[in-house]
């Protein structure tokens, strides 16, 4: 099949920008052999080249980043997440790990030690613990909007989707100072994309800034919060090390910040040229848990994630050998036809919905909670205040960043100009 033949099925990428050819539609060759999980092509063509390889390579063998397995069906992601014994995580879960200067905690680790850390995080995002933030975090989606709705346009990703879920984080779990979100957001972005020129100099960046907020807390009175819990922390008997607390912080700020805005972006794309969609959730406001869910299974931002074999097995007819490297993909995990029917529609009613958008096994995200209600309450607002939004004349074709996470680059949109909130100060 001729790259410039194949048609998109996903209805987030404009016919005519689909169309665009050699130089943006991957290859059946390209997608057996030679899939890149970071080249330029996967932003836009991520889904159908997925799609394809379901198809024709369900586990394929890349011979990029000197060699390793892409695993795309949903039975097969699943096993393999879930089998931490055979596919470990410790040696990190990319395949160009080397730019960290600590490894982020406790992604970077496997049972029974990476429990360990991680009951440290989950009992600060229980649906309890978590459903205290919600008046807080409804006025500062309302705040924010009020900076551009009397405009009746703005750049979508900077002036909402990545402030909105950075200052959520900041203010209500990690007690950061708000005026460094930007700098530190602007980090946390460029070390989450592979072969970024400046990803090394942000992975440090990132590092100085965790080093000095640490130094910063242990000064401060306790809180009770999870950084306080981090830094009291008890590791099997011992007192838990900086190089961990270090970890652990920095993880919460990559899973935190960068995907959530991720998923938004990914949403507004959807809901403008799906116009039906929002139309459907301002007449049905209690249908949007439930979309949410549909839409962070059909464009969550998690995509792949990388694991290592420690022992010869067989994933989907495929003989693997320890020591070898394993790419499993959430995205496409989550629109196979096996598993999902009808899987690039969205269906808030679907009678099964075991996505994996927040991963699956013993990495399942643990900030799953927080990330749903900051989507529900910014849907549920942005829906009711922006009416016939509309992507920007010559906005198109909207770039993307996209490797491990993927996020639009900008959204310039427009909608009717309203008053700002009377009730938000």
């Amino acid at each position: 099949m001729d790259s410039s033949s194949m048609a998109t099925s996903d209805p987030t990428v404009p016919a005519d920008v689909a169309e665009a050819g050699a130089d943006s539609a991957p290859t059946d060759d390209w997608c057996a052999h030679h899939f890149d999980y970071a080249s330029h092509a996967m932003g836009s063509y991520i889904h159908d080249a997925l799609a394809r390889m379901r198809a024709q390579c369900p586990v394929a063998h890349s011979d990029q980043y000197g060699g390793h397995w892409v695993v795309t069906r949903y039975e097969d992601v699943l096993r393999v997440a879930q089998d931490w014994k055979t596919f470990s995580s410790a040696r990190g879960v990319g395949l160009t790990d080397t730019r960290v200067v600590v490894p982020p905690i406790p992604e970077w680790s496997d049972p029974p030690l990476q429990r360990i850390y991680k009951r440290l995080i989950n009992a600060y995002f229980t649906p309890a613990v978590v459903s205290r933030y919600e008046q807080p975090v409804r006025q500062l989606v309302n705040r924010l909007i009020d900076t551009f709705i009397e405009k009746g346009r703005c750049e979508f990703m900077a002036e909402f989707a990545r402030p909105f879920p950075g200052l959520a984080f900041f203010d209500q779990v990690l007690h950061a100072p708000p005026d460094q979100l930007v700098e530190i957001n602007e980090m946390s972005t460029a070390a989450s994309v592979p072969k970024n020129p400046k990803g090394r100099e942000a992975w440090e960046g990132m590092f100085r800034w965790i080093t000095e907020f640490v130094a910063q807390r242990r000064l401060e009175a306790p809180r009770g919060d999870v950084v306080d819990a981090i830094l009291a922390a008890d590791i099997d008997g011992r007192p838990i090390t900086d190089a961990e607390i270090y970890g652990l912080i920095q993880l919460l700020i990559l899973g935190g910040l960068d995907t959530t805005a991720g998923a938004l972006g990914q949403f507004m794309i959807r809901f403008i040229r799906e116009p039906e969609i929002p139309a459907l959730l301002r007449s049905r406001p209690e249908v949007i848990p439930d979309a949410v869910e549909e839409l962070l299974r059909l464009d969550g931002p998690f995509v792949f994630v990388g694991r290592a074999v420690t022992t010869d097995t067989e994933v989907g007819g495929q003989a693997m050998k320890a020591g070898e490297r394993v790419l499993i993909s959430w995205a496409s995990a989550n629109r196979d036809e096996a598993e999902f029917p009808d899987p690039s529609k969205f269906d808030p009613s679907r009678r099964s919905n075991r996505h994996l958008a927040f991963g699956a096994g013993p990495h399942r995200c643990a900030g799953s909670n927080f990330a749903r209600m900051n989507l529900r309450i910014a849907l549920e607002e942005l829906l009711t205040r922006l009416h016939d939004i509309r992507l920007e004349d010559g906005a198109e074709p909207i770039e993307f960043h996209s490797a491990f996470n993927r996020a639009p680059l900008r959204i310039p949109i427009t909608f009717t100009p309203q008053a700002r909130s009377e009730f938000v100060t």
